[in-house]
């Protein structure tokens, strides 16, 4: 799957780039990429909806794990 350089990365992408750049590692090639093919609107929502479900997630973990 290339992308020339006028094409825009996918939702399915800019998602792997977030994941990959919330545990450290994001490849300087894609990071690259992301500045010149992603919508900075689409990496800021996927961001926020990233940190809440990990918030959610621990959350959760912390109300399994101690006790009420």
């Amino acid at each position: 799957m290339s992308n020339s350089s006028s094409d825009k990365i996918s939702l399915k992408e800019t998602i792997a780039s977030v994941a990959a750049a919330f545990i450290g590692i994001q490849s300087n090639k894609n990071r690259q990429r992301d500045f010149k093919q992603g919508k900075f609107s689409h990496f800021i929502i996927a961001g926020v909806l990233g940190v809440a479900i990990f918030i959610t997630a621990l959350i959760v973990v912390v109300n399994i794990v101690l006790p009420n």
